[in-house]
């Protein structure tokens, strides 16, 4: 696969070819979406919620984070990958996302950072892009504010956070981030945001008329229990199947089943004797 980078993902969308995205937190993950041809891999702060059992993102820092991408990138190489800042990592200075941000790139090779927001973090993407630091802006159903908006709840459904939403995509553009993720918003609003936009405009749930699609890896492989949004489709059960296979495992145990010769290593008979006179003689 050879090497995605901006240019790739601006050609795209400049050639109307549409985009892949998916998260991963693992080296096996990695692998196996790089072997896909996935374009981006985000090692998001979801990783809080599908592999550590929080009930947020929240609790995600950045000494947690930064292993898992670090892993994603000896994974997948060649494939576009973005650092999640998590909460409060952002937030509180200027400085202290670009210190942040820069750990992500400097100890884990990101190709890009994401955090969430619009207008009130237009000073932070513009010290980000300062310190050489490329930047994917994230709207809509923002994470990271979900005690704000009372829960996991779609965004800009009506007139007016539409406009809201549009008018804080343009000035993220305006500011320098080179993509933005759309999560949780009506079909019309993906779509006027991406007709509009001069940079990749990614959808996760959002609508068919953006550049390119993004889900959680663990929703669509039917992974994490939890709950499944409206927009996830799932494209295999492997949750499911792991659970069976764990079963019959366990089932093949209790019966005798396994281990069988075929899963010994074999002793040669001459050997085996002459422990067993070894054995006689103490």
């Amino acid at each position: 696969m050879k090497k995605v980078t901006i240019h790739t993902l601006m050609e795209k969308k400049k050639n109307k070819q549409l985009i892949t995205w998916l998260t991963a937190y693992d080296y096996p993950t990695a692998q196996l979406e790089e072997k896909a041809g996935i374009d981006i891999i985000l090692v998001g702060d979801s990783i809080g919620m599908t592999t550590f059992g929080f009930d947020s993102t929240l609790p995600v820092t950045m000494d947690l984070i930064i292993p898992h991408t670090q892993a994603v990138r000896k994974g997948a190489p060649n494939t576009f990958l973005i650092g999640d800042m998590p909460y409060m990592t952002y937030q509180i200075s200027n400085k202290e996302a670009v210190r942040n941000a820069g750990r992500f790139m400097a100890e884990c090779g990101c190709d890009a950072i994401k955090l969430e927001g619009g207008r009130e973090i237009l000073d932070t993407v513009k010290a980000l892009i300062k310190a050489t630091i490329p930047v994917v802006g994230h709207l809509g159903l923002t994470p990271q504010s979900i005690a704000m908006f009372g829960g996991f709840k779609a965004q800009g459904r009506d007139a007016a956070t539409a406009l809201r939403i549009i008018e804080d995509a343009k000035a993220l553009e305006e500011a320098g981030v080179f993509m933005i993720l759309l999560e949780g918003i009506p079909p019309e609003v993906g779509k006027i945001i991406t007709e509009r936009a001069q940079i990749p405009i990614i959808g996760i749930g959002a609508g068919p008329h953006t550049d390119g699609q993004c889900l959680i890896v663990h929703d669509m492989l039917g992974m994490f229990e939890a709950f499944t949004p409206k927009f996830v489709k799932k494209y295999a059960n492997i949750g499911e199947q792991i659970v069976k296979a764990l079963e019959a495992f366990k089932e093949d145990v209790y019966k005798g089943g396994f281990p069988g010769p075929e899963h010994c290593y074999k002793m040669p008979e001459a050997e085996v004797q002459k422990l067993k006179e070894m054995l006689e003689g103490k």
